[in-house]
């Protein structure tokens, strides 16, 4: 029996969406947070779990978000949101099994450290966002390059890992129904990179991206909008109760637009375009 994609995350679970490398400073809070909200926008139940009990920039976000609404008595599509702290495997799997009982999807934002919890949940994603600023320093989170040539002479741990997560995972879509888990490294770009690094790290990612399996998605910009709009929960989406917007925040909801589209998630592949019209 046929059956549509919207069916099939009810039936299969809600879908895992990681955001998740080894690095901070690259933008893993301020994606999660925006696509969390793009997707209920869509009339997606999201829930958001912030595995960062120390900086809790997620869950602050959407703390926020909720104080605004409250405050000008106004209606924001927004996710159920919690913190884990400690480091109890169980505890996490009761958590994430409780929220998602009633969500189609659930994000995950994890510290930019090694930890064994971002580990676990990245390992068991449907989608594993790995946001990467457009520089050497971030890609070598996921492979090392030769100084002169600037070939990829190997793989990181972290990929390492994630490699051997997705042939596991194979076998478990297989044998358990489970989804095959899909990987896409976001860039995320930090200002002006100049042109032959640039094609450098084009090139690099390029030759990674064959030997591992991930795909490469069109990020956010460094702006200032991100960073304003943090104590008010409001994003990019709610485009009624942001004022007057600039030429580069109308560039900025483009950019969010793209990335979101091209993380490729079960909703928009039902709905397409018409799904981001709800957000324009």
């Amino acid at each position: 029996m046929n059956r549509s994609k919207k069916e099939e995350i009810v039936s299969n679970g809600p879908h895992r969406i990681v955001f998740a490398n080894e690095k901070g400073g690259t933008g893993k809070s301020t994606t999660a947070v925006h696509v969390a909200i793009a997707l209920a926008y869509q009339g997606a139940r999201v829930a958001a779990i912030d595995l960062d009990s120390r900086q809790r920039t997620l869950h602050r976000y959407l703390e926020n978000r909720a104080e605004t609404a409250r405050r000008r008595q106004i209606d924001l599509p927004t996710a159920t949101f919690a913190v884990h702290a400690g480091d109890d495997v169980e505890a996490l799997d009761a958590l994430v099994e409780a929220m998602g009982a009633e969500a189609d999807f659930i994000v995950f934002d994890t510290p930019g450290r090694d930890d064994p919890l971002a580990r676990h949940v990245a390992t068991r994603a449907d989608t594993l966002v790995t946001p990467l600023n457009d520089s050497f320093v971030d890609f070598d989170l996921i492979g090392q390059v030769d100084a002169e040539t600037f070939k990829v002479r190997r793989l990181s741990f972290y990929a390492e890992l994630i490699w051997e997560a997705r042939k596991k995972r194979a076998m478990a879509t297989i044998r358990d129904a489970r989804r095959d888990m899909d990987w896409v490294v976001v860039r995320n770009r930090t200002g002006y990179t100049e042109a032959r690094n640039q094609r450098r790290i084009d090139q690099a990612l390029t030759e990674l991206s064959r030997r591992v399996g991930f795909r490469i998605a069109s990020g956010l910009s460094e702006r200032v909008i991100y960073r304003e709009l943090f104590p008010s929960g409001l994003t990019l989406l709610d485009k009624g109760h942001l004022g007057e917007l600039g030429t580069s925040h109308l560039v900025a909801r483009q950019e969010l637009r793209t990335l979101i589209a091209g993380l490729n998630l079960p909703v928009l592949r039902q709905k397409g375009q018409l799904a981001l019209e709800g957000v324009t």
